[in-house]
Order: C-alpha cells, then sequence, then structure tokens
C-alpha cells in the first residue's frame, strides 16, 4: 500500500524511482509518455519481452547494447538479420543472451516487414483506455487489464511472439496508452522531458504521502 514517496530532492515520486538514480531519470523523463513511430514502439515492445522474469533495471542499463546489438531496432534492419547475426547476438555481453527471447525479437520483425508503415502503431494505440481515476498507491496499479489482454491478443493473431498481456500491459504503461504515475507523484500528467527539482511547482512535497 504504497503512495508517493519524496526522493533526497524532496519531490514526490512513484516509489519504485527511487531505489537507483537510472529509475529516477527513466521515470521523470520516459515512463508513462506517449511513444509513436513503428520502430520506437518495436524496441519498447522488444525490450519489454526481455524484461520477462527480470528487472527493468537490467534491460534499462544495457538498453545502448540492445540498441547497438539490433541495429536501433529499425524494423527493416532487424528483419533482414542472417544466421550470423542470430551467433553474432548469442555471444553478444551487452544484451540478454537468451535464445527463445532473440529468436522472437528476429521473428517479431520479420512479421512487422510486412504490414503497412504506421501499422504497428494504429494497432497499438486503438487499445488505449480511457483515462481512469489516478492510482493512490501500488496497489491500485494492474499488472493485466482487459485492453492489455485484447491487445496481447491482437498481436498473436498477426503473428507476434512473446507479448502475453502481462507484457503488453507493461507497454502501455511505458508508452503513456495509460498512466499510472500515482496520484501525488510530481510526474503526472506533466509535459514529456520534464525534469524535476526542487523548484518543481505541483503536489505539494512537504505534504505526508497518503
Amino acid at each position: 500500500m504504497t503512495a508517493a514517496l519524496a526522493g533526497p530532492d524532496g519531490v514526490l515520486r512513484c516509489p519504485w524511482a527511487l531505489s537507483t538514480p537510472d529509475y529516477v531519470t527513466y521515470h521523470d523523463e520516459e515512463w508513462g509518455r506517449p511513444v509513436h513511430g513503428d520502430d520506437a514502439l518495436f524496441e519498447r515492445l522488444s525490450l519489454e519481452a526481455f524484461q520477462s522474469g527480470l528487472s527493468w533495471i537490467t534491460i534499462l542499463r544495457r538498453r545502448p547494447g540492445f540498441r547497438a546489438a539490433f541495429a536501433d531496432f529499425r524494423i527493416e534492419k532487424v528483419a533482414a538479420f542472417t544466421d550470423e547475426d542470430r551467433d553474432r547476438l548469442l555471444t553478444d555481453e551487452g544484451i540478454i543472451r537468451n535464445r527463445a527471447k532473440i529468436d522472437a525479437t528476429l521473428a517479431n520483425a520479420r512479421v512487422l516487414s510486412d504490414w503497412t508503415p504506421g501499422d504497428l502503431d494504429d494497432l497499438i494505440w486503438s487499445h488505449a483506455p480511457e483515462a481512469g481515476p489516478a492510482p493512490k498507491t501500488l496497489a491500485d496499479v494492474p499488472a493485466v487489464t482487459r485492453e492489455s489482454t485484447a491487445l496481447s491478443k491482437a498481436l498473436k493473431k498477426r503473428g507476434m511472439r512473446f507479448v502475453g498481456p502481462t507484457t503488453a500491459y507493461a507497454l502501455m504503461q511505458a508508452c503513456g496508452l495509460v498512466d499510472d504515475h500515482l496520484q501525488t507523484c510530481a510526474a503526472r500528467n506533466q509535459p514529456q522531458g520534464r525534469r524535476f527539482g526542487p523548484e518543481l511547482t505541483g503536489p505539494s512535497t512537504s505534504a505526508a504521502p497518503c
């Protein structure tokens, strides 16, 4: 039942963001901000799949390695990867060397390369739910929703892999289809890329979290 907490700078944030500086930056500048574009969404979907069974910080800290290994997640380039590229990925210490997840990423790129540009963006964003009340505590944040289950089914129907309902909901959170920043979190409803600090205007950082 954890509500937003104040970090060393006095700013209220979602509790999960306070464990490392990497999380603070990701929370303040990326998580929950709208993401559009097929390549950008392919990257997020792929990274969420790699995260399955691991902590997100493990993926976040390896993101530069993932981008280098997967040609910045440009769908057409990844779709053209060869068996030699697959072998290279399986020995790349800059990523998570999970055979099933690597194979799924390559297979998904090949599927997407046959789609009309903009189809992935349209499909994902067509499952964005209507805005609901802001969650007050972490207990109010779901792991799976009706919409994420529907998105998962739609992606699987079109041949995508490693896109279960939990992965789909994590994607929806990360890419701004839903805003799961807690009610008193300073990042809620702030412009994309906003940096926070003691000068922040918004929810009072002196009030007790509730």
